[in-house]
Order: C-alpha cells, then sequence, then structure tokens
C-alpha cells in the first residue's frame, strides 16, 4: 500500500512554492518528501520537522541556524541545503534531491563488496568529512544510510551538522541499534565528539563494507555499546579469507579505540586510503568475496540491479573456444611455458645429454632476455600522496625514478607543501630511471567575502560568483532602514577569508513591518479597503466555517491581528457561514444539575433565572429556548428555577 496517500502534506504547496509529491523517508526528527521548486521548476529534497519538535522554539532556532552554517558547505559530495523557511506548523529545509540509492540499500542487496568498490565509496566520503573537518563541523552520525550513491555512481554525504540537534542514543529502539554501531568510545564513556568520532564511524563503515557485516553485534543496544568501549575491531581478513593486509591495517588505523591513536581528521584518514590503494594490486583490488561471488552466481540473470556500474562484479576472463572451451582464460603471457612438443619417437632420444644441455641453455636464455626486456626494465610508481614533496623526492629515488616537473595546486583536502597527484599515478607500470611529475598542494584557495549590504538579491549573488563563492541560503528579516529585496548581511561576514567555492548565506530584507488589522466581524469589502490601505494584499480561502459572526462576514484571518507582516504580504480571509444551528434539549422538569449538564453537552452556555421564588428549588419549570427547537451553537440558554 502506498503510505504517501495518507500523509496530509502530500500534494500540498509549501510557503506557496514547494509542492509535495511523495514521501521518502521518515526518521526520528523528520520525514523527507519529494517535492518540486515551482518558482525554479526543479526537482528537490523537503526535509520537514516533526510537528512535535517544531513546537520547541528553541529546536528550532538551533535548527535554523546550523541549517544556515551547513549551506556554507560547498563541496561536491555533501548533499547542499538551498533554502529553509516555515509555512504554519511546518518547519522545512530545501536541499538537492539525489536520484539512487543509500549505502545501506547496496550493502543489503549484495552483501560485501570488492576492495575497489569500497574504496570507491569510502574516499569521497572522507573528501566530504574532510572538507567539513577543516570548516569547524562533525558530522557525529556517520552511517550507511547517510551515504547517498546516485544513479549516475556519486557519491554524497547527507546530514551534516543537523544532527546534533537530536539525540538518538536516547532510544531504545531498533533504529538506535543500527546507530550505536558506529559509536566512537569516547562518544558512548563521555559524549565527547571532535572530527575522530567520525573517522572511526568511516572505519566501521569500511569493514562493514569488506566483510559484509558490522564488527560489534548484539541482541541490544547495550551489548554493541560495550563491545565498542571493550574490544577491538577485528581485521577484515578475519571474516573474508585472504584480504590484503593493508586493509586490515587501514580499518584498524581508523578504529583504534584511543582516538590519539587515530588519524586526526578525514582528510588524514584519506591520505591513507589513498596511499593504501597504491600499494594494492588489481588482483587484489577486484578481489570478490566468497559470499559476494555465491550471490552473483545464484542470482545472475533473475532480477535487475539498481546499482550504479562502479560497484558491479567483473565480468569472467572469456574462454577461449578454439582451446576446447576448457575454461582457461584466453590470455598470451611470455611467462607461460610453451606448450610440450609432439613425441617424436626415438629419434628425440639419439640426440643425446648434449643436445639436451644446449636446449636448456636455450631455454634458460630466452626466459632471461624476456624478463630482461619485459621486467628488468619497468618499475611501478610508488604512492606518493599526502607525502612531502622530500619524502616524494625520497621515494622515487628509491624506486630508481626521477623527478619530472614540479607545479603547484590549490587543494581542500591536502596539507600545503604535500603531494595532490602525480603523473604517472601510482601503481602506473614505467621504465626505470623515468620521470614522475608532481603537483603539490598550494593548500585551499581563499578569497574574502565581499561587502553585500543594501544590494539587490540578485547582483549581491552575481557579486558572489565573480568572487568564486557560492550564493547560499537565503532567509529574510524585516528592516527599518534596507528596502525589501536587498541584502542586510552575509554569514560568514563581509570581509571574512573563506575557501574557494564555499557557499554564503544572505540575509534579505522583508521591509519595514506591518502592524496586522483586525478584521474578523467586517464585511469583506471593509476588510479589504483596511488591510489594502495598511499595504496588504488580500485572498478570500475558497471555503466557508460556521462562526459566531453573521454570514458573509470575517470569520477568522491568517496571518491574525496584532501580527507582523511585510508590505506586499497576502492576508488569506475565511468568510462565515453564519453560526452552527444546534437542537437545544428539552430540560424541564429536570434538576439543576441534570440541565446544566444536558445544554453544555450540546454546546451551549447556561444562565439561571432563579426569582425571588427560587432561592432554594432544585427544578427547572422553563427555558427561553423551548426543547427540540435550534439556536445557534455557543449561544446561553437561560433556565427558570422554582
Amino acid at each position: 500500500m502506498d503510505t504517501t496517500l495518507q500523509d496530509p502534506l502530500v500534494g500540498q504547496v509549501l510557503d506557496g512554492r514547494y509542492r509535495v509529491d511523495a514521501r521518502i523517508a521518515v526518521g526520528g526528527m523528520a520525514t523527507v518528501y519529494r517535492a518540486v521548486d515551482t518558482r525554479l521548476d526543479r526537482v528537490l529534497a523537503l526535509k520537514v520537522m516533526h510537528p512535535s519538535l517544531a513546537a520547541d522554539a528553541s529546536f528550532v532556532e538551533r535548527f535554523i541556524r546550523e541549517a544556515k552554517s551547513v549551506a556554507r558547505l560547498a563541496h561536491p559530495n555533501v548533499v547542499q541545503v538551498f533554502d529553509q523557511g516555515t509555512d504554519g506548523a511546518y518547519v522545512y529545509l530545501a536541499m538537492e534531491y539525489i536520484a539512487g540509492c543509500t549505502l545501506r540499500d547496496v550493502l543489503r542487496e549484495r552483501g560485501a563488496l570488492q576492495p575497489r568498490a569500497a574504496l570507491d565509496i569510502l574516499e569521497p566520503v572522507l573528501a566530504a568529512l574532510g572538507a567539513a573537518h577543516r570548516a569547524g563541523f562533525v558530522h557525529r552520525d556517520m552511517k550507511p544510510e547517510n551515504v547517498l550513491i546516485g544513479d549516475d555512481g556519486r557519491v554524497k554525504v547527507a546530514d551534516f551538522g543537523l544532527v546534533r540537534a537530536v539525540d538518538s542514543v536516547t532510544n531504545t529502539t531498533g533504529t538506535v541499534l543500527g546507530t550505536v554501531s558506529y559509536l566512537a568510545p569516547e562518544q558512548i564513556e563521555n559524549g565527547t565528539a571532535d572530527p575522530r568520532v567520525d573517522v572511526y564511524a568511516c572505519g566501521i563503515l569500511l569493514y562493514e563494507m569488506l566483510t559484509g557485516e558490522k564488527p560489534h553485534d548484539g541482541d541490544s543496544p547495550a551489548i554493541v555499546l560495550y563491545k565498542h568501549l571493550h574490544d577491538d575491531v577485528p581485521p577484515p581478513s578475519a571474516a573474508v579469507p585472504g584480504m590484503a593486509y593493508e586493509l586490515d591495517e587501514l580499518v584498524a588505523s581508523a578504529t583504534a579505540r584511543s582516538p590519539q591513536m587515530r588519524p586526526h581528521d578525514a582528510v588524514a584518514l584519506l591520505a591513507q586510503a589513498r596511499d593504501a590503494r597504491g600499494r594494492l594490486g588489481d588482483e587484489q583490488l577486484d578481489a570478490v568475496p566468497p559470499r559476494a561471488l555465491a550471490s552473483e552466481h545464484d542470482n545472475a540473470g533473475d532480477r535487475t540491479s539498481v546499482i550504479p556500474r562502479a560497484l558491479t562484479m567483473p565480468r569472467p576472463l572469456p574462454v577461449d573456444e578454439e582451446d576446447g572451451g576448457a575454461g582457461s582464460p584466453h590470455l598470451t603471457s611470455r611467462f607461460q611455458s610453451p606448450p610440450p612438443l609432439p613425441p617424436r619417437g626415438r629419434t628425440a632420444l639419439r640426440r643425446g645429454p648434449m643436445a639436451i644441455v644446449v636446449a636448456v641453455l636455450l631455454v634458460l636464455g630466452l626466459g632471461a632476455g624476456v624478463w630482461y626486456i619485459n621486467s628488468g626494465q619497468f618499475t611501478k610508481v610508488p604512492p606518493l600522496l599526502a607525502k612531502t614533496e622530500k619524502e616524494a623526492r625520497d621515494r622515487l629515488a628509491d624506486a630508481g625514478l626521477d623527478v619530472g616537473q614540479v607545479e603547484e595546486a590549490y587543494s581542500d583536502t591536502v596539507e600545503r607543501g604535500k603531494v595532490v597527484a602525480t603523473d604517472p599515478e601510482a601503481g602506473a607500470r614505467i621504465r626505470s630511471n623515468d620521470s614522475v611529475s608532481l603537483t603539490v598542494s598550494k593548500g585551499p584557495q581563499t578569497v574574502r567575502v565581499p561587502d553585500l549590504d543594501g544590494y539587490p538579491l540578485d547582483k549581491a549573488r552575481s557579486l558572489l560568483e565573480d568572487e568564486g563563492l557560492k550564493p547560499g541560503m537565503s532567509t529574510r528579516e524585516f528592516s527599518e532602514t534596507v528596502p525589501a529585496g536587498s541584502v542586510i548581511g552575509t554569514e560568514p561576514g563581509k570581509g571574512t577569508e573563506v575557501r574557494a567555492g564555499s557557499a554564503v548565506a544572505l540575509t534579505v530584507s522583508k521591509g519595514a513591518p506591518v502592524d496586522v488589522p483586525d478584521v474578523t466581524g467586517d464585511d469583506l469589502q471593509d476588510a479589504r479597503a483596511e488591510l489594502e490601505e495598511a499595504g496588504l494584499e488580500v485572498k478570500v480561502a475558497t471555503g466557508r466555517v460556521n462562526s459566531g459572526h453573521d454570514a458573509g462576514r470575517v470569520a477568522r484571518q491568517d496571518p491574525g491581528a496584532g501580527g507582523r507582516a511585510a508590505e506586499g504580504d497576502t492576508v488569506t480571509l475565511t468568510l462565515s457561514k453564519g453560526p452552527e444551528m444546534v437542537e437545544v434539549p428539552d430540560v424541564v422538569g429536570d434538576s439543576v444539575g441534570e440541565a446544566r449538564e444536558k445544554l453544555e453537552g450540546a454546546g451551549f452556555g447556561v444562565d439561571e433565572d432563579r426569582g425571588l421564588l427560587g432561592l432554594f428549588g432544585d427544578t427547572v419549570k422553563g427555558q427561553s429556548v423551548d426543547g427540540g427547537d435550534s439556536a445557534p451553537k455557543g449561544s446561553t440558554i437561560t433556565i427558570e428555577i422554582r
């Protein structure tokens, strides 16, 4: 059954702009919807805070503040935040929509991944976290559900910064079991969180991708938490025999129980991951885990995979059918032994020992020549990423290679003075004594945030782009001095030095506030005139409601009387269809208590008329509206007591 049909937001337009098309997911803090920005005609994701949380003003303030901060984090592997706003009881974020699946879906579908695929996912995750760590953010909730894999193979990290607004560990449901599986020991023990908690979680992610299982499991969150505190994460090779030692080493480094023993942030772990990849051969990178291989054979041809091509298993090498279809790979190798010669009877034996010695020498000589030609002249480029230029030169010298051209380039993830790229790349086959060109990091490129105060929004966005910055989320506020539609300020502030490509949040003026007049009870013409005179637009709701006001008059308004609005904002008026008429109960002959209970239960107020004779009486002798007649709901019925 499609549960989105039961969601009241589906089909609605939030804030007059975002049309909600379908519900994607429900979490502890918010519900995520697929929506369309009707102004820009683009698909996006709307994260709408649960109403119970939206009622907490301090929570909403923190939610908005952190959303603004995260919107500044511009990185190709981070899900971008476009906008933030409120519509009545709904507090929402408008974010980049990623069509695809989560890493959790991939692991559920395939189990363990090949090392190459695992590193192909891990590295962009670490690049995203590295940019966040250098910008002062800690994710705190890294898990497969927060790693999105697009249909085009792009890897994105979701829920940056927002996780700090929710303490998911306080629950005791199965959802928490999924979260505690990635918590670092120091998070569990004392709640502290610096970049190394994300490093630990990524080590758990890598273990799970390589083995298809979490390293610590248990029947309750408490058991899992205990294991994180007291047990080391086992090496992946214990679950997958033959796994490369370099991958065991990488997992052990990231998941050290003492934070001091881990890489200090995701940038450092990314350098280790790239170094490990450079030390692995194709055979090790493309090794198929036993369970994944069995699954591939069991399920071949009977399902359609939604996993990007980068994650699929390699195809078996083609079979040489001319060789009888024996199943041997159709490859030619200079190290292959030649096929046995056909038997020649006694003739071959008559050649004697000398002929045999000569033949052996020829074979050995040919083998040595082939080895010299094909191997002796070649070597592999050693892994040099994140090494200092001196360290890179020393490694190249040890490998018998020269240093070619040395260039510099900006990098957001590699420290200044360290190698960010080589040509040829690490692991490439190269002739001995040949040269390798180095690209050394200049560190992140930085620019100053321009002064945009007073500029119209479109012009301000253009000026940001001219400076190599991205216009971030825009929030509107009232201003007595800045015209509507112009910039009041930026976050970070003008003159602040930031990385090139960073997003800058803009605060835009809504103009001077207008006090909304009270027009309830007025007829429509008078109400419209009063609101328009105050500089407000008027919209009349299609339906009418019962109210204490006469039919055709204003029953209610939104925003309400005394509220603040910007000039040009719209006030929605709902007209009355008169009071709701309710049948009056007959209470003559009842005691006063019984009469009051019946009348109030029907929605009426009750007044007592005792006179002089009824001061001590308790029986109803009459009522202002006869029983069985109708009266406006909420009106007062007078009972006579004698």
